[in-house]
């Protein structure tokens, strides 16, 4: 069974994943802001003690126990935080399990952030087990509430249900048409945020922007559900108009998108952010059939394996940076002829 981040899912050829983070804290101690070293403690040795009863083959392991790139590698995949693998307190850790489509982070922002992904367009199935996984959880612990403002979180813009939908939008036909800073300003004028692959403060990267909502407080989950669903697919839907317009210039996008994928199939070495360019013309070129050489499960591999840190989870060895851009062209070379 492949991991969800290397499946295609409805509507992928624009939105590369969605995912569900729900903001909890126990009841009887302090904020993470507050908490002493023996608050984190608790709050790991509680999370351990009952992860046997959570189900759905969860795993608790302490960052403190994983190596730099591994930490890294689960960056890449947006299963932690950046801000999260670099705290050097010692006090946190993920329940995950084995496909990776279910990750809770402990002791972040909040002392429990639960996370469902899954690849493609799919909120509704994601919320559902988001859900779940958040009542089971309700079971075991005492949750911070509020009758007036619903669940308390350590961010006042995440009171109320703490859940915050997103989906990853890959917008390379916008770009290329000078279309999107117009539809980054429609989206932010409703009430929803677009920002770069790493959330709030980051840039987009090889045209990825992920958009979420605003507003947690005084709207249901299934409102902000169907909110972000309405307005992924009014973007999906200018993305696909700008790729029929990029369409009318045959020659010019043929052109493009192979003379990217020329570069990732001859180079003798290639930079992370070189790679991630090219990719996006390439997964582009792929998704409108022009590139015949790839399918999906290729694209999503090399968008993966070229990262640094998974590309070195991929050869199994420790690499300096002007080895991983050796590395890289040849992991390259071997995803596209598998």
């Amino acid at each position: 069974m492949l991991n969800w981040y290397l499946q295609s899912g409805k509507d992928s050829d624009v939105v590369l994943s969605t995912r569900i983070r729900i903001a909890r804290n126990i009841a009887d101690i302090p904020f993470v802001s507050k908490c002493t070293k023996n608050d984190f403690l608790n709050v790991l040795n509680r999370v351990q003690d009952i992860a046997p009863s959570i189900g759905y083959g969860l795993k608790f392991l302490k960052l403190s126990d994983m190596d730099e790139i591994t930490k890294l590698s689960l960056i890449e995949k947006h299963l932690i935080s950046p801000e999260f693998a670099i705290d050097k307190n010692n006090v946190e850790a993920i329940l995950i399990n084995e496909e990776e489509n279910i990750c809770i982070m402990i002791n972040e922002e909040d002392h429990l952030r639960i996370q469902v992904l899954a690849s493609g367009l799919d909120i509704e199935n994601a919320l559902n087990l988001a859900i779940e996984i958040d009542k089971k959880l309700e079971t075991l612990l005492n949750y911070a509430y509020s009758d007036k403002y619903g669940f308390l979180t350590a961010c006042p813009t995440n009171v109320g249900t703490g859940m915050r939908i997103s989906t990853m939008v890959q917008l390379t036909a916008l770009t290329l048409t000078g279309n999107i800073r117009k539809v980054l300003e429609v989206v932010n004028s409703f009430g929803m945020n677009i920002r770069g692959i790493y959330g709030e403060g980051s840039e987009s990267q090889g045209n990825i922007y992920q958009v979420s909502n605003k507003q947690s407080l005084g709207i249901s989950e299934q409102e902000i559900a169907n909110n972000l669903k309405v307005i992924t697919e009014k973007i999906i839907e200018q993305e696909k108009l700008a790729r029929k317009y990029l369409c009318k210039e045959e020659v010019e996008l043929e052109d493009r998108v192979y003379r990217a994928y020329g570069i990732l199939v001859n180079c003798k070495k290639i930079s992370a952010d070189e790679c991630r360019k090219l990719l996006s013309d390439v997964k582009l070129g792929t998704d409108l059939g022009i590139i015949q050489e790839l399918n999906d499960l290729k694209v999503n591999k090399l968008n993966l394996y070229t990262k640094p840190a998974n590309l070195q989870k991929y050869v199994g060895k420790k690499l300096d940076s002007y080895e991983r851009d050796l590395k890289r062209a040849e992991v390259i070379k071997q995803i596209i002829k598998e």
